[in-house]
């Protein structure tokens, strides 16, 4: 049986998807992987809504806060704050190249300041006891990776950083947008293998194109701590469902998507009954029966009857009751003749 640290394997932080609802329907279909939230800037953190920005279930544990920032007190605070919501672990984005965040002096700009990237970590690290962790780029623009990433890593470890996640391409902050640079730029998987490697004693985790179990498992056996994927487990969240077995090695069934939805439905309920719309939740649900007869009707259904007013339970099971009729009429098809 294999280890069972969380960071073996985690669903990347990603705006506007991984909220709370997200996360919640991801731990339905693996208890072991670990979450992140949508980036919060530090500042957000220590003078908004908390509740709004913080809050989570429970049941959603392990789950990591991705910060954004670049001021070490300011960090420090926010941290502290995290550690008292309860979550498992903080993580500072050095690695998000969009336009506002540049312009707040945070993200992926921040490779090319790694002393003051170890001195943000060292304030978080003396706030918190939880793992405090940075999520990075190997370069952005004309850095030479080699150098970048070893400098950022090695500045962080002296600050008492044991764990890192590299997303294994560099950053252009300038000429592309952020949905280019998750696809132009190329990726180095190499070089983080030797980051490992050469820095034994640090946990290292990959990130970048993986693009399921299969990829994941591959870069396990070449030596990585862990490995965290974004897109493929937001938009074909059922894959998810095989995590513990294959990746934790745990002695359990998967989890498919019928499943899924139906773990889902406590926690849809009660949101529904606290007065949270249906679309809110039931958009992190389009990608379950990715690639399965049915699964248009299954978008469909949850997006143009989700957003209506009132929406409720029933427009799941309508959209359940699809995807069976869809995988009936295959097994009808397919079904050798009497």
């Amino acid at each position: 049986m294999t280890r069972f640290e969380p960071h073996r394997f985690s669903v990347a932080p990603m705006m506007d998807w991984t909220d709370r609802h997200c996360r919640s329907l991801h731990r339905v279909l693996s208890r072991r992987a670990l979450l992140y939230t949508e980036m919060v800037t530090s500042g957000a953190v220590v003078h908004g809504d908390r509740e709004k920005l913080l809050g989570f279930d429970p049941g959603q544990h392990p789950v990591a806060l991705q910060l954004g920032g670049s001021d070490p007190a300011e960090l420090a605070l926010a941290a502290r704050i995290a550690e008292d919501w309860g979550y498992d672990e903080v993580n500072l984005n050095v690695g998000c190249p969009s336009d506002r965040v540049q312009s707040g002096r945070f993200g992926a700009c921040l490779m090319r300041e790694p002393d003051l990237v170890a001195e943000c970590m060292a304030a978080i690290k003396a706030a918190v006891k939880i793992p405090a962790t940075v999520k990075c780029r190997i370069g952005v623009d004309d850095q030479d990776p080699e150098e970048s990433l070893f400098a950022l890593v090695d500045r962080c470890a002296a600050a008492g950083v044991e764990s890192f996640v590299v997303h294994a391409r560099k950053a252009w902050l300038q000429g592309l947008s952020p949905k280019e640079n998750r696809d132009i730029p190329p990726l180095d998987y190499p070089l983080v293998y030797r980051l490992k490697r050469e820095r034994p004693n640090l946990t290292i985790v990959i990130n970048g194109g993986v693009p399921g179990v299969d990829a994941a498992l591959e870069h396990l056996a070449n030596g990585v701590d862990g490995v965290m994927l974004g897109r493929a487990a937001y938009h074909e969240a059922g894959l998810l469902g095989e995590v513990d077995r294959r990746v934790f090695g745990e002695a359990v069934e998967d989890v498919d998507s019928f499943a899924a939805v139906e773990r889902y439905r406590p926690y849809l309920a009660r949101e529904l009954a606290a007065g949270t719309p249906l679309a809110a939740m039931s958009r992190h649900m389009l990608g379950l029966f990715h690639g399965l007869p049915g699964a248009r009707a299954w978008r469909r259904i949850l997006t143009v009857e989700g957003v209506k007013a009132g929406a409720g339970l029933e427009v799941v099971d309508r959209a359940l009751d699809a995807v069976r009729l869809a995988l009936a009429a295959r097994e009808e098809r397919t079904a050798p003749a009497a």
